[in-house]
C-alpha cells in the first residue's frame, strides 16, 4: 500500500477572468520510507496539491489518500497520519515553544509527550529555546518550531513545502540531519523546494510539475543519466554573443553552457573569442538536476522527459 497516493487529481479555480486549472489529472504514488521531492516552478501547482493532501482544499476531482485513507471521507485517520510543516511562518505568539508543542500534542489526543518533545528539541536545535515565548523568536527558530510541531505526533508520512527558505545553513544542516534520520527508520518524506541541490542530494524520487501537469516523474539518478549533455562553466567579464546568450544559464560572472562532447567546447569558446570575450576559469562538469530541471520545464530535452519510471502505477506525461 502506498504511503501517499495521488489518483487522477485536478483542481480549479473560478477567476473573474474564467476558470483557472490549476491541477490537471495528476497521479503517481509516494512507497513507505521513500525521500520523495516534488519540484516545479512557481504556480505550478505544488503548494494546491499540498493543500489538497492535507485537507486545506478540496480537489475538484480525484482521489488522494494517506496510507489508504481518503483524506475527504477518512480525513481524521489521515491527519494522524501525516505531518506538515507549511510554507508561511504560523505561530501563536501567547505560548512558549514547549507549551505549543505541547499543545499541538493535545490536537492528537497524546498526553504526556514530554519525553518525545524533548527529542524534538534537542535534535532541531530548540532545546536551549524551549522556555521562551514564540515573539522572542528569529525567523529561522520559528521554523524550527514548525517543524517540530509538525512531528510531535509522530506521523509516519512527513511533507516539508519550502522547510529552508530564507534560512540560514546552520537550520538547514540541523534540519536534513534530522529529518534524513527519521527517513532511515522509516517515515515517508515529501519535500518541495527550489533549492534543487537540495532535492538531489536527498531525494530518491523526483516528480516534476509544469502548469498542473507531470511532466516528468523518475528516480533522481534515472533524471541525471538522462540528462542531454554536460556542462562548460566558465567566468567572464564580457558579454556573450546573441546565439550563446540565449542558451547560457548566468549568475554573475559565471557562464554554463550545454555541450555535447569536446566539440561543442571548442566551438563555444570559439565563438567567446571571436566576440571579443575572455574565458578564465574554464571546466566541464556532468549536468546536475537543475540543468535536468530547466531543459525538462523548456521541453528542450525529450529524452529526459520521457524517463520510465521505476513502478508500474506511476505515469509519465510529457
Amino acid at each position: 500500500m502506498p504511503a501517499v497516493s495521488f489518483q487522477n487529481v485536478s483542481k480549479s479555480y473560478r477567476t473573474a477572468r474564467g476558470e483557472l486549472q490549476a491541477l490537471k489529472g495528476v497521479s503517481f504514488d509516494i512507497e513507505p520510507g521513500e525521500f520523495f521531492g516534488l519540484l516545479g516552478p512557481n504556480g505550478a501547482g505544488k503548494t494546491t496539491l499540498i493543500s489538497i493532501l492535507a485537507g486545506l482544499a478540496r480537489a475538484s476531482s480525484g482521489a488522494v489518500r494517506v496510507h489508504g485513507h481518503d483524506v475527504r471521507q477518512d480525513y481524521a485517520a489521515a491527519r494522524r497520519h501525516l505531518g506538515v510543516v507549511p510554507q508561511e511562518l504560523v505561530f501563536d505568539p501567547f505560548f512558549s515553544v514547549r507549551e505549543t508543542l505541547r499543545i499541538q500534542s493535545g490536537y492528537f489526543g497524546i498526553r504526556h509527550n514530554d519525553a518525545w518533545i524533548d527529542e524534538l528539541l534537542d535534535g532541531l536545535g530548540l532545546a536551549d529555546k524551549a522556555g521562551a515565548n514564540m515573539r522572542q523568536l528569529s525567523g529561522g527558530m520559528k521554523r524550527r518550531v514548525l517543524v517540530a510541531q509538525a512531528l510531535v505526533h509522530k506521523p509516519p508520512v512527513i511533507v516539508l513545502d519550502e522547510p529552508t527558505a530564507g534560512v540560514d545553513v546552520e537550520l538547514r544542516q540541523t534540519l536534513w540531519q534530522f529529518v534524513s534520520q527519521l527517513n532511515r527508520q522509516g517515515s515517508t518524506v515529501l519535500l518541495t523546494t527550489h533549492y534543487l541541490e537540495e532535492a538531489e542530494a536527498l531525494c530518491g524520487r523526483i516528480a516534476m510539475l509544469k502548469q498542473g501537469q507531470v511532466v516528468a516523474l523518475a528516480t533522481t539518478s534515472d533524471l541525471l543519466r538522462g540528462a542531454s549533455s554536460n556542462v562548460l562553466r566558465f567566468k567572464t567579464d564580457d558579454a556573450l554573443p546573441p546565439d550563446l546568450a540565449a542558451q547560457a544559464r548566468v549568475t554573475g560572472r559565471v557562464v554554463q553552457l550545454p555541450a555535447q562532447n569536446a566539440l561543442d567546447v571548442e566551438r563555444i569558446l570559439a565563438r567567446v573569442r571571436e566576440a571579443g570575450a575572455t574565458a578564465e576559469d574554464i571546466e566541464i562538469r556532468k549536468a546536475d538536476l537543475e540543468d535536468v530541471f530547466l531543459e525538462v520545464m523548456t521541453g528542450a530535452a525529450a529524452s529526459t522527459a520521457a524517463v520510465a519510471s521505476p513502478l508500474p502505477t506511476e505515469e509519465l506525461k510529457a
